[in-house]
């Protein structure tokens, strides 16, 4: 009796084995291969509820299509990645996840727990970035040496964007009013005391010894500055100034600054947007570039959804 007993319940486990591996299965079915590489729809899915917390997609519909997508052009992109050596350390991703946290201005530890609340793997969000942080490998190795800029281009569009208030060098030196954390000290009042130092300021020369009548002042050289160098406000206001003239006072981060002329002359200095533009320019001619390579890497690939 004993034996027919356990027999059945033999049986029976066997049997609940294979439901449980039929319904594993199921939850894994293949719904894409990428070059023979298998997309299943537990993938989907999980890639989807990612965008859901994300705030993408309108449907599920829509966010399930977003998210096969999504995990094809990954695939693709690991896939070459892999072609050219380049491998991704666990420790790559796990500074891309928490350079997420530090924008999102939370742990990692609570990323996880925001991740898994809204019904996402944080292995998901891996997965993502170990794709992403192999194809800013593959765009910088295979890409960036390609792209090439008119440095003639450069200079044209450079000459266009000079203003007259961006024509000026400066020699500067900057004044203070300290905030300090903790202190108590409104910005009003700083201000209110800066612009008692501005009125009472006449020239570079006697800035430091008009800067010890206040307390909590300091005058720091700020040495040669152009204009493209400086905020486009603070610029402005410089360019209507004489050599020997403080700017308005600004509340800045440390306190409340103003700025002196020690110096100033006519300078048409073109480097300083140049790179900004070479930066901008590379920027976009990458972007296009890596987006092309893509394309053709897709349309190469054998993609069979099911």
């Amino acid at each position: 009796m004993v034996r027919a007993f356990a027999a059945r319940f033999a049986t029976a486990f066997l049997a609940l084995g294979l439901l449980f591996a039929a319904t594993a299965a199921q939850a894994q079915a293949v719904r894409v291969t990428v070059n023979g590489t298998p997309i299943t729809d537990q993938m989907i899915n999980e890639r989807a509820q990612l965008l859901r917390i994300e705030g993408r997609g309108a449907t599920n519909a829509a966010r399930s299509s977003e998210a096969t997508n999504e995990l094809i052009e990954d695939t693709i992109k690991l896939a070459e990645a892999g072609r050219l050596g380049i491998n991704v350390s666990s420790s790559q991703i796990d500074d891309a996840v928490s350079s997420i946290a530090r924008n999102m201005n939370v742990s990692v530890t609570n990323l996880t727990q925001i991740l898994t609340q809204n019904g996402v793997n944080p292995q998901t969000l891996r997965n993502r970035l170990e794709a992403a942080v192999a194809w800013q490998a593959v765009v910088q190795t295979a890409i960036s040496p390609r792209i090439q800029l008119s440095e003639l281009d450069l200079d044209l569009r450079a000459a266009e964007q000079v203003r007259e208030t961006s024509s000026f060098d400066y020699i500067l030196k900057e004044v203070l009013f300290v905030i300090a954390p903790g202190s108590g000290a409104s910005a009003s009042r700083r201000t209110a005391e800066a612009n008692q130092y501005r009125s009472r300021f006449t020239g570079c020369d006697t800035a430091v010894d008009l800067v010890l009548q206040f307390n909590d002042a300091a005058v720091r050289d700020l040495g040669r500055r152009h204009a493209t160098q400086l905020p486009e406000a603070i610029a402005n206001e410089l360019a209507r100034l004489n050599v020997g003239q403080i700017s308005s006072p600004r509340v800045v981060e440390t306190g409340v600054s103003m700025l002196a002329i020690c110096e100033k002359a006519e300078a048409r200095d073109l480097a300083f947007i140049k790179d900004e533009l070479r930066e901008e320019q590379g920027t976009e001619a990458l972007q296009a570039e890596a987006q092309a390579y893509l394309t053709r890497l897709r349309e190469q690939a054998a993609i069979v959804r099911r």
